[in-house]
């Protein structure tokens, strides 16, 4: 998952506060114009600022890494005032510059403003969704309002827009490079996106939904932190762990400690932020598994401080009025017209073309585990908390493959050096230097330096993979620092994951699953590590949503490419190479369950265009029977196969970027396929053909057209056979 925290406000704002979601004018770090003359006196008004704050110059850490050894929560509201107060000056005088508008003096100079705003604010939200407390997410409450109200004194600045509006008129007839004008057009869309052509009162009302949705959508990231916490299975008979490992059991105590319950017979099973749990594939006492089910998909819907319900509603319904006020029939119109699929249609139609196979595959899936069930285990009916169990044990039966067989030989140690970083080499010439020197915002955090094939530093990448209680579900890429060419700044990136942390002196070892989260999220990363973009905005992931995933969903390929996976795959034990018949094995049950898990995804993405596609003014008058209905209409209800989000903790859509946005994930897939077959025709893992992939696709950020870009890169469009023959869905069961 790539988080929109490539702008000012992180996911928060270019989410919910800013319509157009892959980027702002608020991304530089570096060299700013001279502020104006006044600008101290009000610097001096936020009290507690000063040259001592951690964030009032760039960090004197290599690439202007984050001092996360001076930075204290007290440190982060002083400095996003002042930064808010520093552009709010530079955006004036821009906008009421006496000399005619021209690309430097407004384009570039927008390009440059907001140093302070962007140090401190790209730092401040990872933090909020990494590992945040109390106090920050009290600041987050108080804070994003006041953010959403400065992007839109700027988006509906009319003296500002009506000089980027004069150049963006005349930019043919300007003497710029394409990459100028394609910037040029991305900020005039900006304005546009953000209000810039309304009435006044219209303006007025759109910074009201602004306002609301900011402290809405700050809301639903608390209230789900906390009801993923609580929601937790807590186990106080060993007996009804039986089917763990010994390791999990023991991590499962340790976590139970570390909430406080330190008695000897309670264990603690935490909520992943899907639907499904890890955990029913192994519980063998059905109990526990629909107990840990019904907490998942109940989280929260307990009707207490954390029940999500509420504000999901009111969030579609302020969206669906944001649409209609800047002219689009509803939100996810309104969001796609901005992306490679252009319109909610073209997207809802690649979901359901893939509908016919889907099902007949699931239901396929679903009478195999059925009989299993019959024949084997009691004859009862299989519920939804049965899938993961019995899907494990058809597996096992029918490819001699389980989860305890793989593990052993995916140390996270050694898939992250020899693998992740091995492919990397391969492909990219890239090599890794542990840095220790650096500091980290929590004691499980490595950070690498990363050289390129010259022995050049090129940039920092953090990794911080295990989950906490203080951190935000699943798994993303973001940067503290982009990097620009116009400011001259190096990339600084993280990836962040939710692997379960074993007991002390117990080894990391991964389910395959892990494994590929660990590669696609560093797909990301290689995106915005590789940039080679003049300007903040069109840098890096600042692409279209529906072709952000390409990179990471490309770089999950390699995973099981022999040559990588023979260089990691090795047992932590012995070092002994993951045996031939294990490797054919997993390559035999790629396509397992691919109806279930193809389902369940195409269930999630069209639950978000049914909110998404409400028109302004209509009511949701129970969630749970918005979510059946949206199902039925689509044609993919199915009892067994419940959505991989339901809408309460769909944090994808309601806090992380991805509202009307969720489809991408499959859009993009049909790309990475059909580029990884590509690289099959022509030799697969080569220096040559990631050199070619990192020039023509990695580098370029959105520079140019994606779809242009891409059809460069392989030669004509993407169809979709490679990934109907991925997912093994060119027939039923």
């Amino acid at each position: 998952m790539r988080k929109n925290y490539s702008g000012l406000f992180t996911a928060l704002a270019l989410a919910a506060i800013i319509p157009f979601v892959t980027g702002s004018i608020f991304r530089n770090a570096g060299t700013r114009p001279a502020s104006p003359a006044h600008a101290q006196p009000v610097v001096q008004t936020v009290q507690g600022f000063s040259s001592s704050n951690p964030f009032a110059n760039p960090s004197p850490l290599q690439f202007q890494a984050p001092e996360f050894d001076k930075i204290h929560d007290y440190d982060y509201q002083p400095a996003l005032e002042v930064g808010m107060c520093l552009q709010s000056l530079e955006i004036d005088s821009i906008a009421f510059n006496s000399e005619p508008p021209t690309f430097e003096n407004t384009i570039v100079a927008m390009e440059r403003s907001g140093e302070l705003l962007t140090r401190v604010s790209k730092v401040f939200f990872s933090i909020i969704q990494a590992n945040t407390d109390d106090t920050l997410q009290g600041l987050l409450s108080v804070e994003a309002p006041k953010l959403a109200a400065h992007s839109d004194a700027i988006y509906m600045n009319a003296s500002l827009f009506e000089r980027v509006k004069a150049i963006y008129d005349d930019r043919d007839g300007l003497d710029l490079s394409a990459v100028q004008r394609m910037l040029v057009r991305r900020y005039y869309t900006d304005f546009v996106r953000s209000g810039a052509l309304l009435s006044e009162a219209d303006k007025a009302k759109l910074r009201e939904i602004n306002q609301e949705e900011a402290r809405l959508v700050t809301g639903f990231q608390s209230r789900l932190l906390a009801a993923t916490k609580a929601g937790a299975l807590v186990i106080d008979d060993k007996n009804q762990l039986s089917g763990l490992s010994d390791a999990e059991i023991a991590t499962a105590a340790e976590t139970a400690h570390s909430r406080g319950l330190n008695a000897p017979d309670k264990w603690v099973l935490p909520l992943q932020n899907t639907t499904q749990q890890p955990y029913q594939v192994s519980l063998n006492d059905r109990s526990v598994r629909q107990r840990l089910f019904v907490s998942s998909t109940m989280r929260a819907e307990h009707g207490d401080s954390n029940d999500t319900r509420g504000i999901i509603e009111r969030l579609a319904e302020l969206r669906a009025e944001k649409a209609k006020l800047l002219g689009f029939p509803d939100y996810a119109a309104y969001v796609l017209d901005d992306q490679m699929a252009k319109n909610p249609a073209a997207a809802t139609k690649l979901l359901t073309d893939l509908v016919p196979a889907t099902m007949a595959k699931a239901q396929g899936e679903a009478k195999k585990m059925q009989a299993l069930v019959k024949e084997d285990h009691g004859g009862f009916d299989l519920q939804l908390w049965d899938w993961q169990y019995f899907a494990e044990k058809e597996r096992k039966a029918e490819y001699d493959l389980d989860e305890s067989q793989i593990k052993p030989y995916f140390e996270l140690d050694r898939v992250l050096r020899d693998g992740v970083f091995y492919a990397a080499n391969k492909l990219y010439g890239l090599t890794f230097k542990e840095r220790k020197d650096i500091p980290v915002y929590q004691p499980d955090v490595m950070v690498f330096e990363v050289f390129d094939e010259n022995g050049k530093p090129i940039a920092l990448w953090y990794c911080d993979y295990f989950k906490r209680d203080n951190k935000g579900g699943g798994a993303w890429e973001d940067t503290f620092v982009d990097g620009s060419g116009l400011v001259g700044t190096h990339p600084v990136v993280f990836n962040v994951a939710n692997f379960s942390k074993p007991a002390a002196g117990q080894p990391v070892l991964l389910s395959y699953d892990d494994v590929t989260t660990m590669f696609h999220e560093f797909g990301h990363a290689l995106h915005s590590m590789l940039t080679n973009v003049e300007y903040p905005r069109l840098a890096g992931t600042n692409v279209p949503r529906d072709f952000v995933e390409l990179p990471s969903q490309f770089n999950e390929h390699w995973a099981l490419y022999p040559e990588v996976l023979s260089h990691y795959a090795k047992n932590y034990k012995t070092g002994a190479p993951m045996p031939a018949e294990l490797v054919a094995k997993i390559k035999r049950a790629r396509t397992f369950n691919q109806g279930f898990q193809t389902l369940e995804y195409i269930e999630a993405s069209l639950l978000d265009m049914a909110w998404h596609t409400l028109q302004a003014g209509a009511k949701v008058a129970n969630v749970d029977s918005f979510e059946t209905a949206a199902l039925q209409h689509y044609h993919v209800y199915m009892k067994l196969v419940p959505p991989r989000y339901r809408s309460t903790y769909f944090a994808h859509i309601w806090e992380g970027g991805y509202s009307a946005g969720y489809y991408s994930y499959m859009w993009a897939e049909v790309l990475d396929d059909d580029a990884f077959d590509w690289f099959t025709e022509h030799g697969g893992l080569t220096r040559a053909n990631g050199k070619r992939f990192e020039e023509m696709i990695l580098s370029r950020g959105g520079s140019e057209d994606v779809g242009a870009m891409y059809r460069a890169f392989r030669g004509r469009d993407a169809n979709v056979d490679a990934l109907l023959k991925d997912r093994g869905l060119t027939g039923g069961e």
